[in-house]
Formats: structure tokens, sequence, C-alpha cells
């Protein structure tokens, strides 16, 4: 009897686009620069789109986003609406899952398989913790089932604690969460440098965090970063890279993420995919950052299977 190790799980790469025009009139460009560099999928920015007013959806200018995707070799994943969160104050909730709903509807339509959204925070100090996640199991449950029936995967990606936020799950509380919901429709984005993040931020390891989450993980968000939280004052973006502080969404390689420890530890189950997402004043990197990106997602593995 001998371990054996299968292929990466990992079956497409890409990168997230550029947000651009709100009109996403400038569509047709970033898909032509993805086409010429060869990758299998790139990212949609649909929270920075016109596509949603009040938590309804506008049909006719979902339509213009239809026919500006198709006829492209290309596949597709979306990020939903960054501030919809399913552990707000029960007053706000009914607005995030409208907003949620309509996400999943843009996602449908566009062929998009993996919708990304954010796991939810507290930040009200009056609220209590456990009963905002157990409001968040409820609501990813109906979400779930919505998106189930439209042929979406609902993928909930791992945050920090930002602003005034008192707490959001660090990934291995993501795993606990996803795993008490049980639902096929339901499954992880792990965003690698958000856990080291969230991890420096609450003292845990975040290679032992992410471990947990793995088995939940359908989707990646892979970039590079120190691992530190937002502390010191800073003018300008440029001097949060300088610094080495914060979410800096580097290209891979230009943090100290010991990316060794992670494509050994995180071993998801097949069909993943992985998309890179560069901060645009590193999009000069893009052409490099494609091989290094390809190179990393062929490493990772699934759990080791038993071969008589």
């Amino acid at each position: 009897m001998q371990m054996h190790r299968p292929a990466s799980p990992i079956r497409a790469s890409g990168y997230s686009i550029l947000e651009g025009s709100p009109e996403f009139d400038d569509l047709g460009a970033h898909l032509d620069e993805a086409e010429a560099l060869g990758v299998d999928l790139v990212e949609l920015p649909a929270y920075a789109w016109h596509l949603i007013v009040g938590g309804r959806l506008l049909k006719n200018r979902l339509d213009d986003l239809v026919r500006a995707l198709s006829g492209r070799k290309l596949a597709y994943s979306m990020h939903g609406t960054l501030a919809i969160n399913l552990m707000d104050i029960p007053e706000r909730l009914p607005r995030h899952e409208a907003v949620l709903a309509a996400n999943i509807e843009i996602a449908a339509a566009i062929g998009a398989h993996h919708l990304v959204m954010h796991t939810g925070h507290v930040s009200d100090p009056a609220d209590d913790v456990e009963v905002a996640y157990s409001r968040q199991r409820e609501a990813l449950v109906r979400a779930g089932d919505h998106a189930a029936r439209l042929g979406v995967l609902l993928c909930v990606e791992n945050i920090f604690r930002f602003r005034d936020v008192r707490e959001t799950a660090t990934p291995a509380k993501l795993a606990g969460e996803l795993s008490a919901i049980e639902h096929p429709a339901v499954r992880a984005t792990l965003d690698v440098s958000h856990g080291y993040i969230r991890c420096t931020d609450a003292r845990l390891d975040p290679i032992a965090e992410m471990a947990q989450l793995a088995p939940y993980v359908a989707h990646f968000h892979l970039h590079d970063s120190f691992g530190r939280p937002s502390e010191m004052w800073t003018y300008h973006p440029a001097e949060a890279v300088a610094l080495g502080e914060g979410d800096l969404h580097l290209p891979i390689g230009w943090g100290s993420i010991d990316w060794d420890a992670v494509v050994e530890a995180v071993q998801p189950p097949a069909g993943a995919v992985a998309v890179m997402e560069l901060e645009p004043r590193h999009w000069r990197e893009l052409k490099d950052q494609v091989g290094v990106l390809q190179a990393l997602a062929a490493r990772f593995r699934s759990p080791a299977a038993l071969v008589v």
C-alpha cells in the first residue's frame, strides 16, 4: 500500500479584472487583455457596476452585460457586492438579502458559477456576536437555496477586522459556520492574505486556521502581503506598501506569505478555481504574474488518497 498524491485540485486559474467604468463599457478591452494572456477565467467586479438599485436588478443593463461577455473563450467568476453583511442588525438584514439575491441572479445570467461574497461582521457595540452568527447561518441557507436553483455556487470569503469591526470569522470559525449549515451550494473562498491578517490580529496560527477551512474551499483569492493589520496612519496607499502594512494585494512573491506552508497545509477538494487579485497600481506586473499564479495553483494538492 502506498500514499498517492493526485494532481492539483485547482482546475482553472485567472485574475480579477480592473473595475473600470461603472457602465462596464470598457469591459471588452479588459477581456481582450485576459484572452491574450491565456488565462482560463476572469473574475468580474460586479460590485463596481451599475446593475442593482435599491435591491432591484436593472434588467436592461444586465442584458447589456450578457451581450458584452458573450462569444469569449474565458470562463467567469463574479465578485458580488462587498457591502453585503449577513451579520448586520435585524432591521437592515432584509436589504442585504435582497442585494445578495440580485447578485445570484446576475451570476446565473452571465454564467459565473462561483459568486464571491464576504463573510459577515459585527460593528454595533450592543449586538450579540453569537446571535449575529446565527442570523448569518439562517440567511446563508436561504441564499444557498436560491443559488442552487440557479446553478450558482455561493463562495463565502474570509476577511479581517477593519475600521470599527468587533468580530468577523477567522478561517477556522468560518469553517465551523459552513459545517453547521452543510449546504451544497454554500462553500468558501479562501483569501490567503486575509487569513494571515485576521490571524495576526487574533494571535492565531494562520496555517492551522486555513487548513481547517480547506475542505470547504471551492475558490481561492491569491495575492501577497506581510500579514499585518493596518495600524499606522498613512497619507497615500503607496505608503502602506512601503511600510508593508494592511491588505496590499501585492504581486505574489512581493510579501512575506509562506506559500510553501500554504500549499502543504491547504488541501481543497477537486474542482476549485484560483483567482489572483492584483492591486491596480501593480498592473504592470500582470503579464509576469500570470505565470507565477499558474505555477502556484499547480502546486496545491487534495488530501492524499490510499492506493493498493
